[in-house]
């Protein structure tokens, strides 16, 4: 009977304290109030929290968009304070979703959801994950794919061009690729073309021929197809492989061998000899047309190919993202045809110059030795360009140099004037040109002048030039990174991480270590940052698993990481990025 009595009093103490508890818990619908409307250009979001409780400041609170596409939106949260060791939101939080950010996965009506979890500041009762959804209307002035596209390649991302290209037709993708390639062609990469075919159709103007739009088409045809087909099977492979599109090409001796070709092609424009067939090939030739030349299709080709190889922009944006897109799908002829309609379009602009150089060319005379001479000069250029990557920067200065003065030598800068009329006397200006900025170059190389363009920079920058040097010698490329190691060095930051892949031998790279990491703008948003660079020169195994894991597809390559060790694909960048965008790019993290 004491223990039925004892029982029936301990179980109504239990009951009175499970009620207060019930009487103090406040629902969850009245705990968190979730507002979201769009007002101007954003997506105005508001939490209105009830007294005594706290909304967790950790990766719960997400913003998402869950349809008609399933993505996380990266949000800017207020600053939250710390609650019995937690970081933690009281009262009342608001922060903006740009709708730009939101129309960049979706043009449609679509659904934004916040999720979120909290708990009360007494009796240690936490709710659990909660989900709010709010349905709002699409963008009523849709961004086309062609949009899209500019402002992926303006952001210099890749995966942002693989990610519109997945969703498209093969048809269109192939299109879209053919306009790419149009873009490219108006970019700096591909001025060097020009006078590299130019040459070729001089070279190849017989002196008793007339001048023949067709044939300077032809010409031209021959060297666009070479470079196509080179760019096609080089990107279906490295795309298949997963390969670095420059490895290739990146070994000492390959660019000591592309260099030798180029300075052989010159002395062949020089007159000491030609390039051409074996005279049976050439025979079957000319009895297919007459009008077709051995030695022309041969040399059109090597340099086709080399212009492929070493001149066009391996690594930029819409080629690193044309391989990333073969390499994700697997569709090595989708893939094949888009390289190739790429490289079509790069080269359109070169056919209407080969016809328009082949039909207004100048009749055939004494001048056509002068011209194939002076791009025989331009190829000595590109082959000092290629040993760039091989010889120590002051013998490349040294051989500028050289180059420049031999020229004004050659150009006759000491001859008697008087003997030239009209406009050939700015040859004489020319000349003595090239001979003060060939001077100029020979004593940056006996100072040790870094650059062509500041051939006296020991003398006008020697002060500011040693500050920088002290600034970006932080960002020493290390070589023995693998993929754990990466992770825990990221993982020690408590800064957003920024990790750039970079290689020996790389021009992009070497321009983003001399301009951009040194701009004032640009190491002031970098010390918010944790800076790691990876050497990836030397393909070991570690550096090929790290390049496949964060999709590298060639160098320089920049990765973000926020301050919770989240990669952020969407803010990738490939190749050279100016001082002032890539200061923007960092200011919107």
């Amino acid at each position: 009977m004491k223990f039925l009595k004892l029982l029936l009093l301990v179980t109504t103490f239990i009951y009175a304290g499970f009620n207060n508890v019930k009487s103090d818990f406040i629902p969850v619908e009245k705990a968190f109030k979730v507002e979201a409307t769009q007002k101007g250009e954003n997506i105005e979001a508001k939490f209105i929290i009830a007294d005594d409780i706290h909304l967790n400041a950790d990766d719960s609170l997400k913003v998402l968009i869950t349809s008609p596409e399933n993505e996380e939106l990266k949000v800017k949260f207020p600053k939250a304070h710390e609650h019995d060791g937690s970081m933690v939101y009281e009262k009342e939080i608001s922060f903006k979703i740009p709708l730009k950010d939101i129309y960049a996965i979706t043009s449609d009506d679509y659904t934004l959801a916040i999720n979120f979890s909290g708990c009360a500041d007494k009796g240690g009762i936490c709710y659990t994950s909660q989900s709010r959804t709010f349905k709002f209307k699409g963008n009523p002035n849709p961004t086309g794919t062609w949009a899209k596209i500019a402002n992926a390649l303006d952001e210099a991302n890749p995966m942002a061009i693989v990610n519109i290209l997945v969703h498209e037709s093969s048809f269109f993708t192939v299109f879209l690729f053919f306009i790419i390639g149009i873009l490219l062609a108006l970019t700096p990469c591909i001025f060097p073309m020009i006078p590299i075919l130019s040459s070729i159709i001089v070279s190849q103007q017989s002196e008793d021929e007339k001048p023949s739009a067709f044939k300077g088409f032809i010409i031209s045809l021959v060297y666009v197809l070479s470079m196509a087909i080179t760019y096609t099977i080089v990107g279906v492979l490295s795309g298949m492989l997963g390969a670095d599109i420059q490895t290739a090409v990146n070994n000492p001796w390959v660019h000591t061998i592309f260099a030798l070709m180029f300075f052989a092609l010159a002395l062949s424009l020089f007159g000491y000899y030609e390039i051409q067939l074996p005279s049976s090939w050439q025979s079957k030739i000319n009895a297919i047309s007459d009008d077709a030349q051995g030695s022309g299709i041969l040399g059109t080709v090597i340099m086709g190919f080399l212009s492929a190889f070493i001149i066009g922009p391996c690594v930029a944006p819409p080629l690193a993202g044309a391989v990333m897109f073969i390499s994700q799908t697997g569709d090595a002829l989708l893939g094949g045809l888009a390289l190739f309609a790429m490289s079509i379009g790069m080269g359109l602009p070169l056919l209407l110059v080969g016809a328009g150089a082949g039909k207004f060319m100048p009749r055939p005379g004494g001048w056509m030795t002068a011209v194939s001479q002076t791009f025989g000069v331009v190829m000595l250029g590109l082959s000092i360009f290629m040993f760039d990557k091989v010889i120590s920067e002051e013998t490349t200065m040294l051989l500028w140099s050289l180059l420049f003065m031999g020229t004004a030598f050659y150009m006759g800068v000491f001859n008697d004037s008087s003997a030239r009329k009209g406009i050939t006397k700015l040859f004489s200006l020319l000349a003595f040109i090239f001979l003060i900025y060939g001077a100029l170059l020979f004593v940056g190389y006996l100072t040790g002048a870094k650059s062509i363009f500041k051939p006296l920079e020991k003398f006008t920058t020697a002060k500011v030039a040693s500050v920088d040097t002290v600034k970006t010698s932080e960002h020493i490329a290390k070589t023995d990174y693998s993929i754990d190691k990466l992770k825990a060095e990221i993982a020690l930051s408590k800064k957003p991480v920024i990790i750039d892949f970079r290689k020996k031998g790389c021009p992009s790279c070497d321009e983003l270590e001399r301009d951009t990491f040194p701009d004032k703008a640009v190491k002031k948003e970098l010390e918010r940052f944790t800076f790691i660079t990876v050497d990836t020169t030397n393909e070991t195994d570690e550096i090929v698993a790290l390049k496949k894991k964060y999709n590298i597809p060639g160098t320089p390559t920049i990765i973000f990481f926020d301050k919770d060790n989240k990669l952020l694909p969407s803010k990738t960048m490939v190749g050279f990025v100016k001082p002032k965008k890539f200061a923007n790019h960092l200011k919107s993290m």
